[in-house]
């Protein structure tokens, strides 16, 4: 992978200069939503962009390649059990980004969850204006992959 990002941590979902959330309603419980979130292998199944993901690092990694041909090396930087799931980009073969965090949140709501995603970012100032161009596909591709894993999780 070419591009080498910059750290951040949790808390950056709150501080970078692009954050896009989103929020979707899951009939399933916090906590069987945060285990399929921790299941990086499982990912392709439920994500239709995800083509592959692995662990690394004892688990405190990730390797994503996303439909098309994108790659990111990633480091888990939140994984609390029903709760929170988020992780940073390291390493990815998309230029132009200088920092980019992902955070799935996961509050109970009635016998569910109300799953919140931020897409937090930093990068060059066409890296910034294409992300919030994106806002309504990357809202569709949320909103799709939430259905997909609340269908999985609750048919079995």
């Amino acid at each position: 992978m070419a591009y080498r990002l910059r750290s951040v941590g949790p808390d950056y979902t709150e501080t970078a200069p692009v954050q896009l959330a989103f929020t979707a309603e899951a009939s399933a419980p916090p906590e069987a939503v945060f285990e399929a979130l921790a299941d990086v292998e499982g990912w392709p199944r439920w994500f239709r962009q995800v083509a592959d993901a692995r662990p690394t690092a004892d688990g405190t990694g990730r390797e994503i390649r996303l439909r098309g041909g994108t790659r990111f090396r990633e480091t888990v930087v939140a994984a609390d059990p029903g709760e929170r799931y988020a992780y940073r980009i390291d390493e990815t073969n998309v230029p132009g980004l200088r920092a980019l965090l992902e955070e799935w949140r996961l509050v109970p709501w009635h016998s569910g969850t109300v799953v919140r995603y931020t897409f937090a970012l930093d990068g060059t100032a066409v890296t910034r204006a294409s992300a919030r161009l994106a806002r309504p596909g990357l809202r569709r591709a949320f909103h799709d992959a939430v259905r997909r894993l609340d269908r999985r999780l609750t048919t079995g």
